[in-house]
């Protein structure tokens, strides 16, 4: 096989799998040995909460929670609707539709994994899924949406997850590769020319949170892991407190969408939206309340973790936010390349002629910043640092 994408990809709903030899070792990377997706790690100052460790090997053994309700569509059976609504914290797999409550409470982690779990819909009714209490960040993520990787070594995606009036105490993480960038995978994909595409062709699409209300326990509450696309968080309320950001768009991934939502959360020192290396998203129609830290920074995190990064934040659309201030300390509403190469680790990827690896600059270009509004700052709180981006319309007050 070519070490070009190696594609099997099913209809829509149907199974998406995308070949692990894309790994193999043309260019002198060994293969990974094949494992599942890393678990949730905890991200560092730059890019989340405390550290992000490079998760560790694992062996192919599924340890994932027994999946239930096999088929696309079809109601969760009474036996499943109990073991969700029943007290206790282990972490339940569903693949399949649930209606709660608004009385409602779940204290259960709800995983949608693989392609088993395409077109599964979980409306809570109003009801609570509340995992705050958690010991670890982990414990904490409330809902995870995220690909698996089956004995042959390909990777097994879910498209289409509707997740919608809810109320969430904890995170929701949506992830292909890896959780985030940093991984071994994701290391070792990061070396082909062609990364881009697989890290994408392995990863959730078409993942939906709508009406939902979610209060942070201290973290990211909604982080869309590498390669994700077509990810959207609409009609929405973000609360609580993050040691880091309120959104992440990790690199690789792109058109996702962020709008109408109500920021009313607030971060300890970093912006409100991390796009990083991420494309072609529409953020708007969004109220930040507390954006004293930062709004929307836009940039490419350059080689943490010894990981090239391949695509350019370009062609993001942001437009008819608007962005609260109500301290002397105003950090950008809006940062089109906020980083350029300027943290230690842009050094750290091996030297190949593409991406981050072969410049640390940020490339934030072709980005359309329109008709948003600060109160309480002025205009010069957006900032461009890119080529050819549009900066028209914004109005201050």
């Amino acid at each position: 096989m070519s070490t070009s994408l190696a594609l099997l990809v099913g209809c829509q709903g149907g199974a998406a799998y995308i070949d692990s030899s894309f790994l193999q070792s043309d260019l002198g990377y060994q293969r990974p040995h094949p494992q599942r997706p890393p678990g949730p790690s905890v991200p560092s100052p730059d890019e989340g909460e405390n550290s992000r460790p490079t998760p560790v090997e694992e062996s192919p053994t599924d340890t994932s929670p027994p999946r239930e309700e096999a088929g696309h569509n079809t109601p969760c059976g009474q036996e499943t609707i109990a073991k969700i609504k029943a007290p206790g914290s282990e972490p339940v797999s569903l693949r399949c539709n649930i209606q709660l409550s608004s009385r409602d409470v779940v204290t259960h982690q709800l995983i949608f994994e693989g392609s088993a779990a395409s077109n599964a819909v979980l409306d809570c009714g109003g009801g609570l899924i509340d995992v705050s209490s958690g010991g670890s960040r982990m414990q904490k993520t409330g809902i995870v949406v995220r690909s698996t990787r089956i004995a042959s070594g390909q990777w097994d995606a879910p498209r289409n997850v509707t997740i919608r009036n809810c109320r969430i105490r904890g995170f929701v993480r949506i992830y292909g590769l890896g959780e985030n960038a940093n991984g071994a995978v994701m290391k070792a994909s990061s070396l082909k020319p062609d990364h881009i595409n697989y890290a994408q062709a392995a990863a959730p699409a078409n993942v939906k949170f709508e009406k939902v209300q979610i209060e942070a326990p201290n973290g990211i509450p909604f982080y869309v892991g590498p390669g994700v696309t077509g990810a959207a968080l609409i009609s929405s309320q973000i609360s609580g407190r993050s040691t880091a950001v309120a959104v992440y768009l990790d690199a690789e991934s792109a058109r996702n969408t962020i709008s109408g939502n109500v920021f009313s959360i607030k971060t300890d020192k970093r912006e409100l939206i991390a796009i990083d290396g991420s494309a072609r998203n529409t953020i708007s129609r969004n109220t930040f309340e507390n954006s004293d830290n930062g709004g929307i920074f836009v940039y490419r995190n350059c080689g943490e973790g010894g990981v090239i990064r391949h695509q350019k934040p370009e062609f993001n659309q942001i437009t008819q936010n608007t962005f609260r201030y109500s301290s002397g300390r105003q950090q950008p509403a809006v940062w089109l390349g906020s980083r350029n190469g300027g943290k230690d680790y842009c050094f750290t990827d091996p030297a190949y002629p593409f991406g981050s690896s072969a410049s640390n600059a940020d490339f934030a270009d072709n980005n359309n910043v329109e008709g948003n509004r600060i109160v309480g700052g002025g205009r010069n709180l957006i900032v461009s640092r890119g080529g050819n981006n549009v900066v028209r319309d914004n109005t201050s007050q």
